[in-house]
C-alpha cells in the first residue's frame, strides 16, 4: 500500500495524518505532498522523517490511494492526473462533490455504492457529513420528506487564521480579519459567499449534497448556516419531516444501533451533545430527540461532531479503509 496525503502540511492534512495513526491504517510507503513552497520540508511522523514532495513527484510514484486536502483548485488540477496514473483519489474539497460522474461518500451511509471504477471519490462538506450520519438510517426506515437545518459552526472550519482572529479579539489585540465582522462574542449568519437566491454557498452545499448522498431528489432541504465563536466542533438543529409515521422509541433504537453515532440525550441530568465534548472525537453525537408537536411525522434533533475529524479527516480515512477492506484498491 503506497499512500499519498496531498496538502499534508495544512490544518486538515495534519488531522488526516493523526487519524491514520490513531486508526492504525496500514501502509508500506507514505508520500507527504504539498505545494512547491513546502517541498523539501522534513516532517517527522510516527518516528520517521519524511521529505515533503510536489504533486508531480508523487504522481510519478503512482500511489494506490491519494487523500487530498489541498483546496479545490489543486484538486481540479491534480486529482485527474493522479487518477490517470492509477491512484484512487479521495478528495476533501468541494471540487468534485456535485460532479454527476463522481460518488459523494459518507461511509456509514453509502460506501457500498463504490466500485473499482471510482477513481475520484468526493468527501462531502463537514456540516453535511454529520447530518447524513444521523438522518441516513432514518431515511431508510421512514423516508424523509423535508429537512430544516440551522448550523452553529466552529471557527476551525475557516482555518487557522480564523482561530487566530477569535483569540486575538478575545485578548484585546488587533486581529487579522478573516470574517467581515468581529467573531468573539458574536454570531455571523454568513458562511461562504451569498448566492443570487439569498442563500450562502455553504447552505446550498448542504441542500444539494444531502439529495445526492441519499440518492433522492424528492427530499426537500432548507438550511441556515451560522458561524459561532467556538473551537472544536459544529452543531446543528435539525427538524425532519417523514413520509411515514414513526415510533419515538424505535427511532431512538435505530440511531443507537447505527454506526458512528453516540446518543447523548438525558436532559434531566443536563446531558446533550456539545462541541466542547465532541472535540477530537470521530463519532457523531445526537441528542435533544423529541417529536415536533406542531406537525405530524416530524422529529427534532441536535447533532454535533468535530468538523476537522468526522467532518473532514476521519471521513476520508474511513473511505480509504473501506476501499482496502472491499478489495477496491
Amino acid at each position: 500500500m503506497k499512500l499519498a496525503v496531498v496538502g499534508a502540511t495544512g490544518l486538515v492534512g495534519e488531522q488526516i495524518l493523526n487519524v491514520i495513526e490513531e486508526r492504525g491504517f496500514k501502509f508500506d510507503e507514505l508520500l507527504l505532498v504539498a505545494s512547491a513552497r513546502s517541498a523539501g520540508k522534513v516532517v517527522t511522523y510516527q518516528g520517521k522523517e519524511y521529505t515533503v514532495v510536489t504533486a508531480e513527484e508523487a504522481i510519478a510514484q503512482q500511489p494506490d490511494i491519494a487523500i487530498f486536502s489541498a483546496g479545490g483548485a489543486s484538486s481540479l488540477e491534480y486529482a485527474p492526473k493522479f487518477a490517470e496514473a492509477g491512484s484512487t483519489v479521495i478528495d476533501n474539497s468541494s471540487a468534485w462533490r456535485m460532479d454527476p460522474s463522481k460518488k459523494l461518500i459518507v461511509p456509514e451511509v453509502n460506501a457500498k455504492s463504490l466500485t473499482k471504477e471510482d477513481k475520484i471519490i468526493a468527501n462531502p462538506n463537514c456540516s453535511t457529513i454529520q447530518m447524513i450520519v444521523a438522518i441516513g438510517p432514518l431515511h431508510e426506515k421512514y423516508k424523509i420528506k423535508r429537512v430544516v437545518v440551522s448550523t452553529y459552526q466552529s471557527v476551525t472550519g475557516s482555518g487557522k487564521a480564523a482561530v487566530d482572529q477569535l483569540f486575538d479579539e478575545r485578548a484585546g489585540k488587533e486581529a487579522n480579519m478573516v470574517y467581515p465582522h468581529q467573531i468573539d462574542l458574536n454570531v455571523l449568519p454568513h458562511i461562504d459567499v451569498f448566492q443570487d437566491n439569498g442563500y450562502t454557498k455553504e447552505e446550498m452545499k448542504m441542500i444539494n449534497e444531502t439529495k445526492k448522498i441519499l440518492e433522492d431528489d424528492s427530499v426537500k432541504v432548507t438550511a441556515t448556516t451560522v458561524r459561532i465563536p467556538t473551537v472544536g466542533g459544529h452543531s446543528e438543529s435539525v427538524n425532519i419531516e417523514f413520509e411515514n409515521e414513526f415510533d419515538e422509541a424505535e427511532l431512538r433504537q435505530i440511531l443507537a444501533e447505527a454506526p458512528g453515532i453516540i446518543i447523548q440525550d438525558d436532559p434531566a441530568n443536563n446531558v446533550y451533545p456539545m462541541p466542547l465534548t465532541s472535540h477530537n472525537r470521530d463519532e457523531t453525537f445526537v441528542g435533544r430527540i423529541r417529536r415536533d408537536e406542531t406537525q405530524e411525522k416530524t422529529v427534532n434533533m441536535w447533532i454535533v461532531a468535530d468538523n476537522l475529524r468526522k467532518g473532514a479527516a476521519t471521513n476520508t480515512v474511513q473511505i480509504a479503509e473501506y476501499l482496502v477492506e472491499a478489495g477496491l484498491v
